[in-house]
């Protein structure tokens, strides 16, 4: 051993030390590069490759041709449908609101039509059958093609429904009933009167029709008979009148179910106007908080049976419980029909201080909380009566409301 054995900074490993040598090759032979190229590793990595995009061409086809199949099953199938314009007779009823899914419905049922796609498809592709198909009864035939079937049906005059405008009284609409189903006249007041514990009406109503018939239109087949229709009327009815929590709010006007129905019904013979329907609710309610007499000429003119805008002096004095110039509060019924438009007016009354109205001349209607303001009104009223009616006397023109007159010296409405 020598002391260059010893000598610092010189140990294997230190930084500037001489580098070890591996065994087994002589000193100053070349090292081997330690990335050359294998021949062998080369050859195996070019054959995954062919294989990777083999397997991707394999699989690409695969997903391509999946892809294909699946939109192809998006594709519209083929609906069943029959051709020409069927043979024989049937009739289909369409009810009120009834949408294509439910109309398709009912014709494939009844054998009119092969399939419900295919006429829906022709109905959503007819320019004719953007509006809704009318509710009523329609007579087709068996084994018709959804386009021949769906003419009948867009054509109105097909339809063998009977509609009942709003606001007619029920006596309007007996008549009606009788002609449609060609009955003998009264048959149809006689059948609600006899029959009133089958029509499903509220006991509330006392077994009377009036303000539960309600206007729409109604299908009617040959087996329909007038208990039927009125049934239908009275069902329609109870379900217009559940809608809006009508009878919660009802009791938070101050009045009872029966008591809104009415209210709705001297709106709907009242109203100028759909847009006036909400002040002239306004003007009963507020004529009912003061306990003043409603004075209404509707009421008068239900009581006689008649319409017409001539109120008299004698008419105001006429004895009848439904002569609201004589007894303050509701009368005993409703006095018409009144349509959705008219309850929901009774339901949300436009928010005022009024306590008159007139109407002066189609679509002017005057409202106001000053009986002086309403008389002048009245006075430009029986003006235009006057000139429009030279016959017209004063004591038929000298006030009105709503379309109605009433006579001079009374508060009016």
């Amino acid at each position: 051993m020598t002391d260059l054995d010893f000598t610092p900074g010189l140990t294997p490993g230190h930084l500037g030390a001489p580098v070890l040598e591996p065994e087994g090759r002589p000193p100053g032979a070349p090292r081997p590069r330690p990335d050359a190229p294998d021949p062998h590793r080369r050859r195996n990595g070019l054959a995954c490759l062919l294989t990777a995009l083999s397997l991707i061409a394999v699989f690409g086809g695969a997903g391509l041709a999946g892809f294909s199949w699946i939109q192809g099953q998006r594709k519209p199938s083929v609906a069943a449908d029959y051709a020409g314009a069927g043979s024989g007779s049937v009739q289909v009823s369409v009810p009120e609101g009834a949408g294509l899914s439910q109309i398709a419905s009912a014709l494939v049922r009844n054998g009119v039509v092969a399939s419900s796609i295919a006429f829906t498809r022709a109905a959503k592709g007819s320019a004719a059958a953007a509006g809704r198909i009318q509710p009523g009864t329609y007579t087709l035939r068996q084994k018709m093609s959804a386009a021949a079937a769906l003419a009948v049906l867009v054509d109105p005059a097909n339809a063998n429904g009977l509609t009942i405008p709003e606001g007619w009284r029920g006596s309007q609409i007996y008549a009606a009933i009788d002609r449609k189903l060609q009955l003998p006249e009264g048959s149809t007041e006689k059948a609600a009167q006899e029959q009133a514990a089958e029509l499903g009406l509220p006991e509330f109503t006392n077994g009377s029709p009036e303000g539960y018939l309600f206007p729409a239109t109604y299908s009617v087949t040959e087996g329909t008979d007038a208990v039927d229709l009125l049934q239908q009327m009275v069902e329609r009815a109870g379900k217009e009148f559940a809608r809006d929590d009508a009878e919660v709010v009802a009791q938070n006007l101050g009045q009872s179910l029966y008591g809104l129905v009415t209210i709705a019904s001297m709106i709907q013979g009242e109203a100028d106007n759909a847009e006036d329907m909400g002040k002239v609710s306004r003007v009963i309610y507020n004529r009912l908080a003061k306990n003043m007499p409603l004075q209404l000429d509707s009421t008068i003119n239900y009581a006689l049976g008649r319409s017409t805008l001539n109120t008299s002096v004698t008419d105001t004095r006429l004895d009848s419980p439904y002569n609201t110039y004589r007894h303050a509060g509701l009368p005993p019924t409703p006095i018409s029909n009144p349509g959705r438009q008219a309850i929901m007016a009774a339901v949300d009354p436009t928010a005022g201080d009024w306590l008159y109205f007139v109407t002066v001349k189609p679509g002017d209607t005057r409202f106001t909380d000053s009986f002086e303001v309403q008389q002048k009104n009245v006075a430009e009223f029986n003006a235009t009566r006057v000139s429009a009616s030279p016959t017209a006397t004063a004591s038929e023109s000298s006030s009105a409301s709503a379309g109605a007159s009433a006579p001079s010296g009374e508060a009016g409405h």
